[in-house]
């Protein structure tokens, strides 16, 4: 179940539910999802109110539920919660609706603020949390269905081939990707060397050399720190094409990274903090919004 679905299920069982830094959701008590999944129910009128607060803090109570629906452990459900905030916000930004099918549509207004137009249904497709708790442990327990157990091996297995095929892949990238930048800084050093040891120059010379190996090593630092992974959404064939987009972007309140490969190709980039194991979910996101093929940069 997608961490969307939850948190409306969540809702309509608790009544409330506050979404970190974008704000909180409160349903009528009156309202009565059906329980009846094959059906949908129409929503009256100011039956569902939204209190916009950026300064909102994670709902201990959500986390808790997303963790007894999908299994997951406490930091990973609060890590996705964390980053449904964060690409929902991002998208608000830079000026489209975010529409929560079984609540409605949030938009940011001209004022900086979110606003919220209600949606005409109740979704009752979504499965109450105790019916699945109770189904899952049932099969887990039941001895008159011993066939399952060697599939429910199985597909644990092959989950962790995948699992372990995707890290594999990331390392390799990674370890791919850095040699030619340790390359570029093991070839500076020997200059350095050259100059001032084995073939001494004037002052002056050397001093401007020493003067730019620092900037460098600085430079260098400034692009790795502040974010854990880079989700690159284009890549451009002219510097003059990237500047545009990135300032149309900037300009929507999003924060980019601007890099070059080399003197013809330049990619940009939206930076993440979160853990390394929301890269693929933040690709496919991203993918999906921009309408690119975009991939993950971990330099």
């Amino acid at each position: 179940m997608k961490v969307e679905q939850l948190i409306v299920q969540y809702l309509y069982n608790n009544k409330k539910v506050t979404l970190q830094d974008i704000g909180s959701f409160s349903i009528s008590p009156d309202i009565i999802v059906p329980s009846d999944n094959e059906k949908e129910t129409a929503l009256p009128a100011g039956a569902i109110v939204f209190e916009y607060n950026s300064k909102a803090t994670p709902d201990d109570g959500l986390i808790d539920f997303v963790v007894q629906q999908t299994r997951k452990i406490k930091p990973l459900a609060t890590s996705d919660l964390e980053s449904y905030s964060i690409l929902s916000k991002q998208f608000l930004n830079i000026g489209k609706p975010l529409i929560i099918e079984g609540l409605g549509t949030l938009q940011k207004s001209q004022q900086g603020d979110y606003e919220f137009m209600q949606g005409n249904t109740v979704n009752a497709r979504l499965q109450p949390a105790p019916v699945q708790v109770t189904e899952k442990a049932n099969e887990e327990i039941s001895f008159t269905t011993p066939n399952r157990q060697p599939s429910s091996k199985k597909g644990g297995l092959i989950a962790f081939i995948i699992i372990f095929i995707v890290l594999a892949g990331l390392i390799l990238f990674y370890f791919l990707r850095n040699p030619a930048k340790d390359d570029s800084v093991e070839k500076v050093e020997p200059v350095q060397d050259t100059v001032v040891v084995a073939k001494p120059l004037p002052p002056v010379a050397t001093d401007t050399i020493k003067n730019i190996m620092p900037d460098s090593t600085k430079a260098v630092t400034a692009v790795r720190d502040g974010y854990s992974f880079k989700v690159v959404i284009k890549e451009y064939a002219s510097k003059e094409a990237a500047q545009r987009a990135y300032t149309r972007l900037k300009s929507y309140g999003h924060k980019l990274i601007l890099s070059n490969t080399d003197s013809t190709h330049y990619k940009l980039a939206i930076p993440f903090t979160t853990p390394l194991s929301d890269t693929l979910r933040a690709k496919d996101s991203l993918s999906i919004f921009f309408k690119t093929k975009a991939y993950i940069d971990l330099n």
